[in-house]
């Protein structure tokens, strides 16, 4: 297939979705500075109130990532190769990057050396050092892991049912606002951890979506960028609304941070809308040096997700005390760490067997 026939099959959509969601996870992060305090308590200031504004739009990040992995997992054919593929990219620039957080925060001063020898060797179990971004990778290998078995559903299920097994992973969706009235649903208990939907919840909900979508809904047509609108529109006040107005009277996190979680109903509306309006999305000149640079971000969105933390906290630091609000901060913040971080990678991408690094 020539250069010109690959350029004019690809969808650039998707290459431009992992750059904005790359770039979000960023900004999402940016806004933990200003309502997260000591202990994992809540900050009540104006500039809260501002990641209440930013944030909601930005944490759909991690299922688009997810969906855009899940498009392209499927079949499954060769089992051996498909791990060697997929674990050899991802496992190993994670397991060199825990260690050097590990490291990183021995030099920092933040552990003694035997607490990191200990981080090191729980690496299998957990990430090296606290460096909380990093659950993705462990929640993207589970994926991996399970994407053999499920590989000829996906092939062959029929438009029913995978729209059966999409309702009732919806409704596992709201059962965090269920909780709020009934705190214990379909058989849930303290010995039960696995209640009557489980196996129906979680992230393999956003692989089965994309291929849904893939499947039945790939074609341009006109009600896809409307009905991404709405659902945009729609899962963005809910999200918002739900931590604005529980900013005064939570004092936790995990209470206030209620209406983001990536298993909600609202967060997988905007995650679906967004796919919809950028999955048939053109770039009229594919050989301009824009779409190179687009394509070379895309490219190494691993690595920037890995490397970000650091590049962050430093950008932090130089620019917190210039600006007094938020609102000026976190977009600022995060767009400086994006560019950074693209550099930092770009430069690393540049040194030999460096796709152990920077995937």
């Amino acid at each position: 297939m020539s250069m010109t026939n690959a350029a004019a099959m690809r969808n650039y959509g998707f290459d431009i979705l992992r750059v904005i969601a790359c770039y979000m996870v960023i900004q999402a992060h940016a806004g933990e500075f200003y309502y997260i305090g000591n202990g994992g308590k809540i900050t009540n200031t104006l500039d809260a109130y501002w990641v209440g504004w930013y944030n909601p739009i930005c944490i759909i990040s991690v299922p688009l990532f997810v969906m855009i992995s899940g498009l392209f997992l499927f079949p499954v054919t060769d089992i051996p190769a498909f791990f060697k593929k997929r674990f050899s990219r991802i496992l190993v620039p994670f397991v060199l990057w825990c260690i050097f957080y590990a490291l990183y925060y021995y030099a920092k001063g933040y552990v003694d050396l035997n607490t990191t020898l200990t981080n090191i060797a729980n690496i299998p179990l957990n990430y090296g050092a606290r460096i909380g971004h990093l659950w993705f990778v462990y929640m993207l290998l589970g994926i991996y892991l399970f994407a053999p078995i499920i590989s000829p559903w996906i092939q062959t299920a029929s438009r029913k049912s995978m729209e059966f097994y999409l309702v009732l992973w919806a409704v596992t969706l709201t059962i965090p606002y269920i909780h709020l009235v009934i705190p214990d649903i379909w058989g849930e208990t303290f010995w039960n951890r696995t209640p009557m939907l489980y196996y129906f919840s979680g992230f393999l909900g956003y692989v089965v979506l994309a291929n849904y979508i893939k499947r039945y809904h790939m074609e341009p047509r006109p009600w896809n960028y409307t009905a991404g609108v709405i659902l945009i529109i729609a899962g963005y006040a809910i999200t918002t609304y739900g931590f604005i107005h529980r900013l005064d009277t939570e004092k936790f996190i995990n209470k206030l941070a209620l209406t983001w979680g990536f298993e909600t109903i609202n967060v997988a509306m905007m995650t679906t809308g967004a796919f919809l309006m950028f999955k048939n999305l053109k770039i009229k000149n594919p050989d301009s040096p824009f779409t190179r640079l687009l394509l070379d971000i895309a490219a190494k969105s691993y690595g920037i997700y890995l490397a970000h933390i650091l590049i962050l906290n430093a950008v932090h630091s130089l620019l917190d005390h210039r600006f007094a609000s938020a609102a000026v901060k976190i977009p600022l913040m995060g767009l400086c760490a994006f560019i950074l971080t693209f550099i930092v990678v770009k430069l690393l991408s540049l040194l030999p067997k460096s796709k152990w690094i920077v995937g």
